[in-house]
């Protein structure tokens, strides 16, 4: 069977308005893979992220999605999510009305592989342990009322429970404290023991990339991957930025 978990083929978005912003961009994730995805502001990096999601803000032009090797181009969100694709936001939405507890229970039930009660209970203790998650929080509403450090915690424990087969991670640890960073260290290390699982990291965080296992770095500029390789890419933009990046077309699109 193929280790393949996501492919993109020739992969252009543009937004609802027809305005361009992802060009041809060519992909591949195996299982047990964490790639990531770096850029300048405005290259389209979280609308890549998005997009594979199938936001509705965003529409394909022309390429494919594969997932499993599956196509699933044409999926619309739900569908996305239950076939095992999970997107963090970089500022998590609030969901009055809804529990933390209500929230994860119901989105586990929705699952391919659904835990029962009491041994979800009991992955649901461990987990929120594991982050330093107090158990008062499973009765109040979604992210209401929750700081950045706190719905950045909530959003690893939905992760972790959750267990997808791909994640997408969207600047996760953007404006987080040196001890919360090191929380989502935690639970992103937690998550990358599962070799049949891959991970797609959006990030700026020098200090949490220098701390992780990575297969493969992406730049990502003016809507096109120019340029591909390991981590002395992350080094590279760590001492120079994305000077030389800026300068170059097309990358493995052209």
């Amino acid at each position: 069977m193929s280790d393949k978990l996501l492919e993109v083929k020739n992969y252009s978005v543009a937004s609802t308005d027809d305005i361009s912003i992802l060009h041809n961009l060519n992909l591949t994730i195996n299982k047990g893979e964490t790639h990531i995805l770096m850029g300048p502001n405005g290259a389209g990096k979280s609308t890549f992220g998005s997009s594979l999601l199938a936001n509705p803000v965003y529409k394909t032009t022309s390429g494919s999605i594969l997932f499993e090797n599956e196509d699933i181009t044409d999926l619309s969100t739900d569908k996305r999510a239950k076939k095992g694709i999970f997107l963090s936001f970089q500022s998590p939405v609030e969901v009055p009305g809804i529990s933390l507890y209500s929230f994860l229970r119901a989105a586990s039930k929705n699952t391919m592989n659904p835990l029962k009660g009491k041994i979800f209970r009991q992955k649901l203790n461990d987990t929120m342990k594991n982050l330093d998650l107090k158990h008062e929080y499973l009765e109040r509403d979604l992210n209401v009322g929750f700081s950045g450090g706190e719905r950045k915690k909530v959003e690893m424990l939905q992760l972790l429970m959750l267990s997808p087969k791909l994640a997408i991670m969207d600047e996760t640890d953007s404006g987080l404290d040196v001890d919360a960073v090191n929380i989502m260290l935690r639970g992103i290390t937690e998550f990358q023991q599962d070799n049949e699982k891959g991970l797609l990291i959006i990030s700026h965080n020098m200090h949490i990339l220098d701390k992780l296992k990575i297969d493969k770095v992406h730049i990502l500029v003016k809507g096109h991957i120019v340029a591909e390789g390991g981590s002395e890419l992350i080094d590279e933009i760590n001492k120079t930025g994305f000077v030389r990046f800026e300068t170059q077309e097309g990358g493995n699109n052209v």
